[in-house]
């Protein structure tokens, strides 16, 4: 796969991703902060960006997303789990769910 493929997959993926904040920020913010790992303000920006704002966001050679598990460990816990298949679905959320966003505010600042 050439160099170009795959700045343009990187690209496809950015414009994905930021659609589907979009649409999350719209249908239900609280829950959209919680799975985007953003805060309200970078919501606020998110929901407002126009297709042509959107699409030149896109349009750089870097990824915006970014796995929101840093700890190799936990990623481990959540891809290796021995538990009942049942129960795999229900561990592996709260395992995600439990490190939040390090740019996220404890508090109100002010």
């Amino acid at each position: 796969m050439s160099h170009t493929n795959f700045l343009d997959e990187i690209q496809e993926i950015n414009l994905a991703y930021l659609l589907l904040a979009q649409r999350l920020l719209s249908e239900d913010r609280e829950a959209a902060l919680f799975r985007l790992k953003i805060d309200g303000d970078m919501a606020d920006l998110l929901s407002t960006l126009s297709a042509r704002q959107l699409t030149k966001l896109a349009r750089t050679n870097q990824l915006i997303c970014r796995f929101s598990q840093t700890s190799a460990q936990r990623l481990r816990q959540v891809t290796q789990n021995p538990r009942d298949q049942g129960l795999a679905g229900l561990h592996a959320s709260l395992l995600l769910a439990c490190d939040t966003f390090e740019s996220l505010p404890l508090g109100d600042e002010g």
